[in-house]
């Protein structure tokens, strides 16, 4: 306890040195903060779902030519931009393979959105942390070289000093913020990427199933309407 006391004390000691130049870096980390928690519930909770058990579960329907069991299947998931996606192919198979295939187009392009929304800002927050750390370090060396300039030989080396430590903080606390945004980037980047390929994949692999199996397939006489 005494330890994390210490290292608290000393993290608001090094802000307070850092002069005003650390204020919008704490904004920035902020913004840092939220995104991050955003995105990982979004990316790894709310979107996500198993997708090969659920192209096995769907492709037991399909090849048994069920078309209703296969539409009340995937309503029966959980919401994710993948379920939407193939929902709306599959209430579009009585009109053919190519409505099929639009409508799974218009769905990606409504759905992609909400995976890739927001990831950007890590990498924007990273950047400009980094930019407010070199200005609060040049607006510190100039206050720094200003001071010196102005005080007796005696009091030089302590006003040179502080005026570095100033410098020095803001460059630190700029770069703490900006790293883990640029690594926390590339991991949601990636993330991002594989969600919308599995997307891509199972939208091509249930047209195939469609055409494969369209000579068996059963047409239920009311199809539910898409979801918005």
């Amino acid at each position: 306890m005494g330890e994390e006391l210490g290292v608290l004390g000393s993290l608001a000691k090094s802000f307070q040195d850092g002069g005003v130049g650390m204020y919008p870096i704490a904004v920035m980390s902020i913004f840092a903060l939220a995104v991050l928690a955003d995105r990982f519930f979004t990316l790894y909770y709310k979107c996500s779902i198993d997708k090969s058990g659920f192209m096995r579960g769907l492709k037991k329907h399909i090849y048994a030519g069920d078309l209703d069991k296969a539409i009340s299947f995937v309503a029966s998931q959980k919401r994710t931009p993948l379920t939407q996606v193939i929902k709306a192919g599959l209430i579009n198979v009585p009109k053919g393979e190519a409505e099929v295939q639009a409508a799974m187009d218009e769905a990606s392009l409504r759905e992609n959105p909400r995976i890739e929304v927001r990831t950007g800002y890590l990498a924007m927050i990273g950047n400009v942390s980094t930019l407010f750390g070199l200005l609060g370090t040049i607006l510190g060396l100039i206050k720094c070289f200003g001071a010196v300039a102005q005080v007796d030989p005696a009091t030089k080396a302590t006003v040179l000093s502080l005026g570095i430590s100033e410098a020095m903080n803001c460059t630190a606390f700029g770069l703490t913020v900006a790293i883990p945004s640029l690594l926390a980037y590339s991991v949601l980047q990636g993330r991002t990427q594989h969600m919308i390929d599995d997307i891509n994949e199972s939208t091509v692999g249930l047209l195939n199933l469609i055409i494969a199996n369209k000579d068996k397939m059963k047409i239920p006489a009311n199809l539910p309407a898409e979801e918005e």
